[in-house]
């Protein structure tokens, strides 16, 4: 059966519903029935893969694209166009903003707040974080917004003794939610505008979703406050990275504890010396930091002075805290989780570092390279020569090959492992940061958001942004390539030549035709359910970039068709790429699935209902405004 358009959408800015062009490697006089058969071959084959995951979905991908160019169903500048199109440019363009962000400590900064203000209630923690990540998510790809939070949160997890299970599954479902709040809050939404001038239909503003968005992430903030302890596992432990911070804690049975106290006026530590407490020796605690207003002091001096009004982090056990307080007056800080994310959260960790061969410190003590003052890390073990060293061991000389394993901010530890003297034998959770390049990233990442709203076109202001942000030195050029994901930008870019085929070959338009008469006659809020679920459908069993292309162009013509508004389907069809609860398809949820412990049967649990309630909202909120 073929559709038989009428004149308004037989075309679409200029381009018909068929045609042949040169450059095609085509046998002439090739029908288009043929062509439609190629073009379900083609959509077929990709759809097999995605849901088998034989391959990548960038290789996948990028065999479509040849496909279509060999098959003769597109031009050989139809085939590559997706590789210059305004959402590839757009996506590459917000990874490195991302990234420049995350550079310089902004996200990192949020989530120690969001720790020290949520406590130990999980409800608490699990709708901050949430809330956080959904914001964040409207302007920067939902899997860069959850992996700035994961560290965090997983902090967050161990401190308060909640499962991870009950915590990143909302966070990864909040990313997705709050990809909606915005035009460039996830690729569908990008690529979705690209398709719209592509066929010659208008671009939608940058906040036209932005309702709809606010909706359903309350939706599913209030879906996890209300029903989460019956649809999240209890809690299962996730798989630990070799090298990480718990790994290295259990490997050398380290004290994972902080305690903090202030010191009073009348303390008998007021005044003396960190090296006359004799903390090693006397109490088996080491002295992490010291904190005063908001500057934190790490690994301070052995001759740093403590002072009245100071907060000082031990490392130890709680016995021997308390037996020190006692002794010395302190008073216990009363938000302990505060300070514990200020001192520890992203900015400090766990670290293990080896002395090099023919080192020039070998052979030398702490005391005489003055450890602390020089690197700014507080050593808490020594493993020399297969002797294990916790207390005082400042005078002990260093050996070829020691093990020494320090707490310290991540700036400092890095500059350790860049020491000629030592290598660095762990993974490092965070890189360098430039804090004091946080005010101009902001500026470049708002300035390039505020371009596009003036009506320049969105790639063009985002890269903008990205080249002010390059030129000021907040990222170097290489580093900026590092943060972009070029898997997704050649999924992208290979599955932009399908939307074209769709159309050019008549594929769209007998789908189209195929549709209508059984959805023509249908109330309008019936139709939307309809495409919403078929697009729902589609996003989860192949990808939702691939879900967007094969179905706004089908959108289109079925909206032209029955006389709705095709802009509303095709909006509709853009927003439920999103919907992607039900499985752990989403590289959101796939990325998420080592450290909350789940399995598909959780997300089938946790999913089905916000499933539906997604597309029930989106879809009335899509009635009542082009309804």
């Amino acid at each position: 059966m073929r559709l038989i358009l009428s004149p308004a959408t037989e075309c679409f800015n200029g381009v018909p519903g068929h045609h042949r062009k040169e450059g095609m490697p085509n046998p002439e006089g090739r029908g288009m029935e043929t062509e439609i058969i190629l073009m379900f071959l083609v959509i077929g084959t990709a759809f097999v893969l995605f849901v088998t995951e034989l391959l990548r979905v960038d290789l996948v991908a990028l065999l479509v694209l040849l496909l279509l160019f060999w098959f003769g169903l597109v031009t050989p500048q139809e085939a590559i166009s997706g590789f210059a199109s305004n959402a590839v440019i757009a996506i590459i363009s917000v990874m490195i903003l991302g990234g420049g962000i995350e550079r310089t400590g902004v996200m990192s900064h949020l989530s120690r707040f969001i720790v020290g203000i949520a406590g130990n209630g999980e409800r608490r923690l699990c709708a901050l974080f949430s809330v956080a990540v959904g914001l964040v998510s409207a302007f920067i790809p939902a899997i860069g917004s959850v992996a700035l939070f994961q560290p965090a949160l997983m902090r967050a997890a161990k401190m308060t003794a909640v499962p991870p299970s009950r915590l990143v599954m909302p966070m990864g479902f909040a990313a997705l939610s709050g990809g909606t709040l915005t035009m460039i809050g996830s690729g569908a939404l990008i690529l979705l505008n690209d398709l719209m001038v592509a066929s010659g239909a208008e671009a939608f503003g940058f906040f036209t979703a932005t309702p709809a968005g606010l909706l359903l992430l309350c939706t599913e903030v209030l879906y996890f406050l209300l029903l989460g302890v019956y649809v999240l596992p209890p809690g299962r432990a996730g798989t630990r990275r070799p090298g990480s911070q718990e790994d290295l804690v259990d490997t050398w049975h380290l004290p994972a504890a902080m305690h903090h106290y202030v010191i009073p006026a009348s303390s008998p530590l007021a005044g003396r010396e960190r090296e006359e407490v004799r903390l090693k020796t006397d109490y088996s605690l080491h002295l992490l930091a010291v904190t005063e207003e908001e500057e934190v002091s790490y690994a301070p001096w052995r001759h740093a002075t403590l002072r009245a009004g100071q907060y000082i982090t031990l490392l130890g056990k709680a016995e021997d805290a308390e037996r020190f307080a006692a002794d010395y007056s302190l008073q216990t800080v009363p938000d302990r989780e505060r300070l514990s994310a200020k001192v520890g959260g992203a900015y400090a960790g766990f670290a293990e570092v080896m002395v090099r061969p023919h080192a020039p410190v070998v052979g030398r003590t702490f005391r005489a390279i003055a450890f602390r003052k020089t690197y700014g890390v507080e050593p808490l073990m020594l493993s020399s020569q297969g002797v294990e060293m916790r207390m005082d061991f400042s005078d002990t000389p260093l050996t070829a090959g020691d093990t020494i394993v320090v707490f310290g901010p991540w700036n400092n530890i890095h500059a350790l492992a860049a020491d000629p003297n030592f290598v660095l034998s762990t993974r490092v959770e965070e890189p360098p940061m430039r804090r004091e390049k946080a005010p101009i990233a902001l500026l470049c990442f708002a300035g390039g958001i505020a371009l596009t709203l003036t009506g320049i076109p969105i790639s063009m202001g985002l890269l903008t942004g990205v080249l002010v942000m390059v030129l000021a030195g907040v990222l170097t050029i290489d580093e900026a390539y590092r943060t972009i994901d070029w898997k997704t930008v050649f999924l992208l870019a290979g599955l932009i030549p399908l939307g074209t085929a769709m159309i050019t070959t008549g594929t769209a338009a007998l789908i189209a035709g195929t549709v209508i008469p059984l959805v023509g006659n249908a109330h309008p809020l019936l139709l939307f359910i309809g495409i919403g679920a078929l697009a729902t459908l589609f996003t989860l069993l192949m990808s939702n970039l691939g879900a967007v292309v094969i179905l706004v162009p089908i959108a289109l013509l079925v909206g032209a068709e029955t006389g709705t508004d095709p802009r509303g389907l095709a909006l509709l069809v853009g927003l439920c790429a999103s919907n992607s609860f039900l499985l752990p398809t989403h590289q959101v949820n796939a990325f998420l699935m080592s450290s909350g412990g789940y399995h598909t049967v959780d997300y089938l649990k946790a999913g089905v209902v916000l499933t539906v309630l997604f597309l029930l909202i989106v879809s009335g909120w899509i009635y009542m405004v082009f309804g």
